[in-house]
């Protein structure tokens, strides 16, 4: 017998096994109203009256529904009433330009766009065949009380579209399958021991990665879902303690601004010996791991992946081996990148690069061949990252590509010098990533200025926001007599880097 792997699946069970527990506690203040609190059984019917809309509104299965929202309880209902009857969610940073976005939604070629109401302006600005801003148009989007017209399921059909920045700055869609999603979901809560018996707080925005498929993973047991709009560490710990919050997964930023938080937390810290945190996005300090553990009480699991991964590829998490070591020693293990989850290969290349190979893993970027034969070697995927494996673990030591990793986000260092390059005064530019203990790494411009000119640091800051998303802007910038090249004019980073990085194991932070 066969049975296809698709994304109904996870709520199918929840509305079997748990159609009267609370699915979805909706973030308060929003601007649109909140959903308040809402069953399995009611999210079942949002999201098949979804589908059926999407039905009569002539939009066919395989269409693109593009969607720009912080987290919502709408967000994680569209996973299912767009996916779930065979159309493709694509989910887009909010964070990015007006122009970043408009590209996208173009070159996913999507016939409805969804906005959240803090972004109603971009319906000026991103032409789309119909667009709905949430809140305000819900009777649209939400309004058929018919049965969606079946679908045929087929797990190799496309399920979700998610961009990234590569090294040349243009976004790319990763494209993932009903059958990508399903096996990534699984098998990451199955290693992170999801059970019926949590509450997942969504600190991690679920355009990432499907909100690294805990969005699925936490519904097929049944679990509480925890919307967190905008991350503050302080409020982080408020909904911990008021939800009875069991895991959540954070990139080293959200780490770090909970750590302040808990500075001037009065009372004991809530889920002190219950709470499980997995980070990734970028490999925290060792001393960070290790203040989590201890001032904290939170167990810690580090996670390695990409988007293009979709994105677990490996966990690293404590080991009875382990118990008798000192907590400093604890945190550096805990602090490598971790032994390949199941179904995962894992080889170095000869340059040293990190290859994966792996059923989740995209089999193509849409609508781009070329960039898709660049990131494959055969059946291996390519990652971008220099790496080691020591007893059976990956440890990253360096990043071969261009990106740099800050606060969990992948800014393409080509790009931001293109921006920066862009204004009149300056000759010369290379973007680079700087050790930083908030960010992880700080998106840094060292410039050269054309003879005769003048312009400061806050004037290109400046500069920059007109063309970037805020998160891709450098946060310092470094003048310079000029910048090192090869007889081939190509920049010399590694020297450049150099100077930030002395005294460090590792190339990123």
């Amino acid at each position: 017998m066969y049975k296809p792997l698709v994304i109904n699946d996870f709520l199918d069970r929840a509305l079997a096994a748990y159609p009267d527990r609370i699915a979805i506690v909706d973030e308060e203040v929003q601007p649109a109203r909140s959903w308040g609190e809402l069953t399995y059984a009611e999210l079942g019917r949002k999201a098949r009256a979804q589908a059926a809309t999407l039905d009569e509104m002539g939009v066919p299965v395989g269409a693109r529904v593009a969607i720009v929202s912080q987290n919502s309880a709408r967000l994680i209902c569209a996973f299912f009433g767009v996916s779930g009857w065979g159309r493709v969610l694509v989910q887009v940073n909010f964070r990015l330009a007006p122009a970043e976005i408009r590209y996208i939604v173009a070159h996913a070629g999507a016939e409805v766009l969804l906005l959240d109401p803090e972004f109603r302006h971009l319906a000026e600005l991103v032409p789309c065949q119909r667009t709905f801003v949430l809140g305000d148009d819900d009777d649209q989007i939400w309004s058929s009380t018919a049965d969606p017209v079946p679908w045929v399921e087929d797990e190799t059909a496309t399920a979700a579209i998610n961009y990234t920045s590569g090294t040349t700055g243009l976004p790319k869609g990763a494209q993932f399958s009903h059958r990508h999603l399903w096996l990534n979901a699984t098998v990451f809560g199955w290693q992170s021991s999801v059970s019926d018996r949590d509450v997942y707080l969504h600190t991690v925005q679920a355009f990432h990665g499907s909100g690294w498929g805990h969005v699925y993973a936490a519904t097929a047991m049944g679990a509480k879902h925890i919307i967190l709009r905008k991350m503050d560490g302080t409020e982080v710990l408020r909904r911990i303690q008021l939800h009875g919050v069991t895991y959540l997964c954070a990139a080293p930023a959200v780490v770090s601004a909970i750590l302040d938080g808990a500075k001037s937390w009065n009372g004991p810290i809530p889920g002190y010996g219950r709470l499980r945190i997995i980070c990734g996005g970028a490999p925290p300090p060792t001393r960070t791991i290790q203040r989590v553990r201890d001032e904290l009480g939170w167990e810690v699991m580090q996670l390695y992946g990409l988007t293009e991964t979709n994105p677990f590829v490996t966990m690293c998490r404590m080991r009875a081996e382990w118990d008798g070591l000192d907590s400093f020693e604890q945190a550096r293990l805990l602090g490598r990148a971790g032994v390949p989850s199941l179904g995962v290969q894992l080889r170095i290349g000869s340059d040293g690069e990190v290859l994966v190979r792996s059923s989740r893993v995209l089999e193509s970027y849409w609508n781009d061949p070329e960039a898709t034969a660049k990131a494959h070697d055969g059946d291996w995927f390519r990652t971008g990252d220099g790496g080691f494996i020591s007893d059976g673990y990956l440890t990253i030591s360096d990043r071969i590509k261009d990106v740099i990793v800050s606060g969990g986000e992948n800014v393409a260092s080509v790009e931001v010098e293109n921006a920066v390059a862009s204004h009149p005064a300056v000759r010369d530019v290379a973007v680079i990533g700087i050790p930083d203990e908030k960010w992880g790494e700080m998106v840094t411009a060292l410039v050269v200025v054309e003879a005769g000119q003048h312009v400061t640091e806050a004037e290109l800051i400046a500069h920059c926001r007109l063309h970037l998303a805020g998160y891709k802007c450098p946060k310092r910038i470094e003048f310079r007599n000029d910048l090192p090249r090869t007889a081939s004019g190509k920049l010399q980073k590694f020297l450049l880097r150099k100077p930030y990085w002395e005294g460090r194991s590792r190339q990123v932070n």
